[in-house]
């Protein structure tokens, strides 16, 4: 079986922009349009002792479903707001999210220290 190249992580860190198949009910909660409900729930967490060649193949075959979802983007919010510790959320694994959350933290701080240094010069 063929399987796609792997993305890099830098990549898979950047949400795609979709346009909404339709208008979402604000009232209706974003998991409610996710694809994974209609899928396997296996697939997107590990079962304990997995082998990492098990791993990356059911983890890419989470991707592949969460690449087609409408709510990734808010799926991977969501994730990275709780945080999430296990499983693919969002077209990410946890090790990707801790990546992606620890990028956004030195950038708070760059952020945090680049106004503090226009505030001194001012």
């Amino acid at each position: 079986m063929l399987h796609p190249p792997r993305q890099s992580l830098q990549v898979a860190a950047v949400p795609r922009q979709r346009v909404p198949v339709r208008d979402r009910d604000q009232d209706e909660p974003w998991h409610t349009e996710a694809v994974c409900r209609r899928d396997e729930a296996g697939l997107f967490f590990a079962p304990s002792k997995e082998p990492t060649a098990a791993r990356l193949s059911r983890e890419d075959a989470a991707k592949r479903v969460c690449a087609r979802c409408p709510v990734m983007v808010e799926c991977r919010e969501h994730a990275l707001l709780q945080p999430e510790p296990y499983g693919v959320w969002g077209g990410l694994t946890a090790a990707e999210r801790r990546v992606v959350l620890a990028r956004r933290r030195r950038r708070e701080v760059e952020l945090k220290n680049a106004s503090r240094a226009v505030a001194a010069a001012g």
